[in-house]
């Protein structure tokens, strides 16, 4: 399994899985605690779980390129999780989901000038798909915004949207120095650092035991989520996974069948088709 072409495709998938149930326990998080408190809470215990696989070992420190990687892809995190979960805290699921789409198309084209990497038409002609498959699914839900929605949860989400594309490109540059339960360390424990200078004025402690529970199985999925997708960066060129990206969008849909008995509508079920097709063309895409 290891050996074949599809495997980093698989460890992407996996990874945006976990990625996406932690959105989910998030939300519920963030509305029950504060974007602030609940942020905080998942990077203390991701820094927690990931410093319990990682110290163990015994690692040398990171130094120079290499430990600047890790600071600046720690700091983007941590401003762009509050973006994201403040976002869903003030608009619609749906809505917040189809504002975020632009990132993987942003992250496809800063490839070149940031990593050096020539955009073949296979890696465009997928991330189109992945594109289309998400306006079908989510693009009249997006329509809906008009001048009574709230401005703040719109702005967040599109600034989230930015900060997430160059998140991807450094994702690619990280794996290739550093190995995944290292990324995912110094990433947590930065990030709680960061966000450790705001506790005295907007944290608090989890009030009950949901409330921790939510903040550990969040910390588990973000370093699980890490893990993956940094061994899935590590083996094919960041463009090769871009339009993977797209299929949080089908996981958020099956969730919320199995989770909250929401329905799967016919454009859902031909969005997640033209998604599919996109990873099926990136799969088939030469790896170098």
């Amino acid at each position: 399994m290891k050996s074949s072409e599809y495997y980093p495709i698989f460890l992407a998938l996996l990874g945006i899985l976990f990625f996406s149930m932690m959105d989910a326990v998030m939300k519920a998080q963030a509305l029950a605690m504060g974007v602030f408190a609940a942020t905080f809470w998942r990077a203390a215990m991701g820094a927690l779980v990931a410093s319990i696989l990682y110290l163990p070992r015994r690692p040398t420190m990171a130094q120079g390129r290499v430990l600047k990687l890790h600071i600046m892809r720690a700091v983007l995190n941590a401003f762009m999780l509050c973006c994201l979960f403040f976002g869903l805290t003030r608009i619609p699921l749906a809505q917040a989901i189809g504002l975020t789409f632009i990132a993987p198309i942003i992250a496809l084209f800063l490839a070149a000038p940031i990593l050096g990497e020539t955009i073949d038409k296979g890696a465009k002609f997928a991330a189109a798909l992945g594109f289309g498959g998400v306006t079908i699914m989510v693009g009249g839900d997006v329509l809906l915004l008009d001048v009574q929605a709230d401005i703040l949860g719109v702005v967040a989400i599109l600034l989230f949207a930015v900060m997430y594309a160059l998140y991807l490109v450094l994702q690619r540059m990280q794996a290739l120095v550093a190995k995944p339960l290292e990324i995912a360390f110094y990433q947590n424990f930065i990030m709680l650092l960061v966000l450790s200078l705001g506790l005295p004025f907007a944290g608090s402690l989890p009030a009950n035991a949901v409330q921790w529970t939510g903040a550990l199985a969040a910390g588990l999925l973000a370093v699980g989520s890490l893990i993956l997708m940094s061994m899935a960066y590590r083996k094919v060129e960041a463009q090769r996974l871009f339009a993977v990206e797209y299929t949080a969008f089908i996981w958020a849909a099956i969730l919320g069948w199995l989770i909250f008995e929401e329905s799967v509508s016919t454009q859902t079920l031909l969005g997640t088709a033209l998604i599919i097709l996109g990873c099926v063309v990136t799969a088939r895409s030469p790896v170098r």
